[in-house]
């Protein structure tokens, strides 16, 4: 049996990358919302997956206000698949 990715294996991170993977980009208020997430931790899981290339993350303003926005990459939409088809090898007792 594959092995499930340990960094997609949290419930925060997988979590977000569920959501990613049903829209183009969100937002981090969005992301806090449907999550309901604390800012710090969401913040935290964010740095993880951009690390790993799984998410991008840009940084900028609307106005005076600053707004991050997330978005999946490929390598990250990649490693959801398999994480997901891993999970179904397991799910088959």
């Amino acid at each position: 049996m594959k092995e499930l990715d340990p960094l997609l294996h949290s419930q925060l991170r997988l979590a977000v990358m569920s959501i990613l993977m049903n829209v183009e980009e969100a937002d981090f208020v969005y992301l806090k919302e449907k999550t309901e997430a604390t800012a710090g931790n969401l913040s935290v899981q964010l740095d993880k997956l951009s690390s790993a290339g799984y998410i991008a993350v840009e940084k900028g303003f609307v106005g005076k206000k600053t707004r991050t926005v997330c978005q999946v990459t490929a390598q990250g939409r990649r490693a959801f698949e398999e994480y997901v088809e891993a999970l179904k090898e397991y799910l088959k007792f």
